[in-house]
């Protein structure tokens, strides 16, 4: 799904103009109807990574899911030692970048983590969440999911859903059975078809993407999506404001349409490269040490 809006094309950047930083910001909260929040963030701007979960179960068990996968993914990412080339770098034997192999190697171990524990401890039995997770390098980002945990992407004053929702809605929506009136009105439209923590086997799907400097890509659960249609959320990201406030701004929308459930956000500004990643650079002599 792509949303447009018809603002003008910022003016481009005056030639010695101080580079864009990354920017990464996130945000959650309970609503105004839940008890206690079963969603779960983590941003890394360290390693350019973000995750974003949505648990479900009873007594509390649903936030334990969500915690132990964040916790499970950022495990798996911890090696800072390797560099951005080397996570681009394609794997022979899957064919994938290294990033989105260790990404889908982490989600699976997310998996058997959380049915491990709940193995052990009859309250959690059933537990279990969605997970959405995206790792940027090398001028690329691979996003990972499982579940109708969603990634956005805000380019060109144009709003993309880069995911698929693993739930029953959409399998009845792609196959013509419903229209998308009805998907946004079904009383079925939470029922997932996939998570973590059901199946000893939990299939992410993955997939990578160039990145732009100045992309937005949003993060979000469907205490977000459920309430704020892509309409009202490409207006919110067509104004240019700190990432931070976009998270408050999202948070506080769905509140005001209801907050039927937890809200979950996490916003990533795409920064300019460094300057030692110019293709000028390398022509450039480096000064005789000096005796």
């Amino acid at each position: 799904m792509r949303m447009s809006s018809s603002r003008p094309s910022p003016a481009p950047k005056a030639k010695g103009a101080v580079t864009r930083p990354w920017a990464f910001a996130g945000g959650s909260d309970v609503g105004r109807e839940r008890a206690h929040n079963e969603d779960a963030i983590l941003v890394d701007p360290e390693r350019k990574l973000v995750v974003l979960a949505d648990g479900m179960g009873g007594y509390q068990a649903g936030e334990v899911a969500s915690q132990l996968a964040v916790d499970v993914v950022r495990e798996e990412s911890a090696d800072l030692s390797i560099s951005d080339s080397e996570l681009g770098r394609i794997d022979p034997d899957t064919g994938m970048s290294v990033a989105m192999r260790q990404l889908r190697s982490a989600i699976e171990k997310a998996n058997n983590r959380i049915c491990s524990v709940a193995r052990g401890k009859e309250e959690l039995n059933g537990m279990g969440t969605t997970i959405v997770a995206a790792r940027f390098y090398d001028g690329r980002v691979g996003i990972a999911h499982v579940g109708d945990s969603r990634c956005y992407r805000f380019r060109d004053h144009s709003l993309e859903q880069l995911t698929r929702d693993h739930s029953y809605v959409q399998d009845q929506l792609e196959k013509g059975l419903i229209s998308e009136e009805d998907a946004k009105n079904s009383p079925q439209k939470n029922l997932i078809t996939r998570a973590l923590g059901i199946d000893a086997i939990a299939e992410a799907d993955v997939q990578e993407f160039r990145t732009r400097p100045g992309d937005i890509y949003l993060l979000c659960s469907d205490g977000l999506s459920d309430l704020v249609n892509p309409e009202a959320l490409l207006t919110h990201l067509s104004t240019e404001r700190p990432p931070g406030d976009y998270t408050k701004r999202l948070i506080d929308a769905a509140n005001a349409n209801g907050g039927r459930d937890n809200i979950s956000v996490i916003i990533v500004r795409v920064g300019d490269p460094p300057i030692a990643d110019l293709w000028w650079q390398k022509f450039l002599k480096k000064p005789a040490d000096k005796k």
